[in-house]
């Protein structure tokens, strides 16, 4: 059973063997690589995004022509993941925007192209250096030519600081992308979640307008949290699809400790002596 673990070192492998150096990645050095044929179609149903096939054992990919060019870039990549991965085709089973009921094998190629369009060596370091916010994740979508989503979710899983990026439809988590250092700490949020009533998202989606990044208790997101502290969360609400983008950061960046944490000892408290192998026993002098 592939799971996404594989998928990212298949992706990652085949990036290493392209080694694209530019931004934005040429797709056309994928394609080449693969040995796909790249068809752009122009009759294609608004929700549908592209295809793939083999015939005469050379592979074909056609992709609509009528999407914007950052989300023909994601389609292609998406097919050569199907191509790669040998992994059936399922597209039919939801619109190519929806995350409602989305097949496995559909997540897994959308996670193999993430890898393709937004290569770990070139992507980590410009984002490491930018700050937590949507206006970071615009600025690097634009430079990639990738999707909000794609480059938010990246975003969120490479940088050090703790940090998640959430996709909601229909008022229901269905995606959360977090960093390591969140994922460490077990800050879970479970998908097909409500959305919190009281953030951002949840205001936004409910019809308030102008909302700006805002504090909120990490309980109200992370499942059975019990460390406290407050997040910082920014949200982006897409009506025509009825998905939220949420992003949470710690507002100093720092995840607090666990509630059962021993307490830290102050520099006035008595310490044991460091253990340096020397054994050292009382005088006997005065019994």
């Amino acid at each position: 059973m592939m799971d996404e673990t594989t998928v990212v070192i298949r992706a990652r492998g085949l990036v290493a063997e392209v080694k694209p150096t530019e931004i934005p990645v040429p797709i056309e050095a994928y394609l080449n690589h693969v040995g796909a044929t790249l068809r752009v179609e122009d009759d294609l149903e608004e929700d549908e995004a592209g295809f793939s096939f083999q015939s005469n054992g050379k592979w074909y990919i056609g992709v609509n022509g009528n999407d914007r060019e950052e989300r023909q870039r994601f389609t292609i990549c998406h097919e050569l993941a199907h191509i790669v991965l040998q992994l059936p085709s399922e597209h039919k089973a939801s619109p190519w925007w929806s995350y409602m009921k989305r097949p496995k094998t559909e997540i897994l190629c959308d996670v193999f192209a993430a890898e393709l369009l937004l290569p770990f060596r070139l992507f980590q370091p410009l984002a490491e250096g930018m700050a937590i916010s949507f206006t970071s994740i615009d600025e690097l979508a634009a430079r990639f030519m990738a999707s909000r989503t794609a480059t938010g979710s990246r975003f969120a899983t490479v940088i050090k600081a703790p940090c998640a990026f959430v996709l909601s439809e229909q008022g229901k988590v269905r995606y959360a992308a977090r960093s390591t250092s969140l994922r460490e700490a077990s800050a879970w949020i479970p998908p097909r979640r409500d959305i919190p009533a009281g953030s951002v998202s949840g205001r936004l989606r409910a019809g308030e307008k102008n909302l700006v990044a805002e504090a909120i208790d990490a309980e109200d997101w992370f499942n059975d949290w019990d460390r406290g502290g407050t997040l910082m969360e920014e949200a982006r609400y897409h009506s025509e699809w009825d998905q939220t983008l949420t992003l949470l950061s710690f507002e100093d960046e720092e995840i607090p400790p666990p509630s059962w944490a021993p307490p830290r000892l102050s520099e006035e408290d008595e310490l044991l002596p460091e253990l340096d192998g020397v054994l050292r026993f009382k005088s006997k002098k005065g019994r």
